[in-house]
């Protein structure tokens, strides 16, 4: 990979730039509803969620779902969830600090696992897809994490980027720092999406309650 210098950041969307954690909850709980399954509050869903997301249903149901269940669950979250995420915005200074990032000649790119077809429209709505290097979300049917997904996004920038040891991965998820650590990348976790802050203490890597804070860890991290 190339030497430019300061810290190439991997941005995680859901969660993360886009804040929809209100959108994700009302379409869990309009999912769980189609086969009885109790509302989640916001808080307990901190607690639990979890990647592959079957597991995540598993903590909740005391076992895992059934093929049926699993199809009907998937099918009814995305229809809630998607016509709900036009209505999101970003989090508060996500817009400012891409620019600020762009201008000040650092790389940055975006890896999510909502499906690509969907992420890139709405990234391009929001008017900030042009900050970024490669825009990747998921391509197929699995419901895997990020790691093998995070070799194939950091393969394609190859030559793009810093230096592994420079890239940065800034999420919402303890999936997020998996990953990081999967390609010998560095990752910080931020509070404002999926987990409790408790929970993303656990990944044992640097747990900020602002993208702003984020920003300027990572660019610790890498120097």
């Amino acid at each position: 990979m190339g030497t430019r210098r300061g810290a190439h950041i991997v941005w995680d969307w859901n969660g993360t730039l886009l804040h929809d954690i209100h959108a994700v909850i009302e379409a869990t709980n309009a999912s769980f509803a189609e086969i009885g399954i109790e509302p989640i509050t916001l808080e307990r869903y901190r607690e639990l969620y979890c990647v592959p997301i079957p597991l995540f249903y598993e903590r909740l149901m005391g076992r895992l779902p059934s093929e049926s269940e699993w199809r009907v669950m998937d099918a009814v979250f995305h229809r809630h969830y998607w016509a709900r995420a036009e209505a999101c915005g970003l989090t508060e200074g996500a817009a400012q600090l891409l620019a600020g990032r762009r201008a000040d000649g650092r790389t940055q790119s975006l890896l999510s696992l909502a499906p690509h077809e969907h992420l890139v429209p709405i990234v391009r709505r929001h008017g900030i897809h042009e900050h970024f290097v490669r825009i990747d979300g998921r391509t197929d049917d699995s419901h895997a994490g990020k790691a093998e997904r995070m070799v194939r996004h950091l393969a394609a920038l190859e030559g793009v980027v810093a230096a592994v040891e420079r890239v940065v991965v800034i999420g919402d998820a303890v999936d997020d720092a998996v990953a990081a650590a999967h390609v010998g990348a560095r990752a910080v976790l931020y509070t404002g999406g999926s987990h409790s802050r408790g929970s993303l203490e656990l990944a044992g890597v640097p747990v900020v309650d602002t993208l702003e804070e984020a920003v300027v860890v990572a660019e610790r991290l890498a120097a």
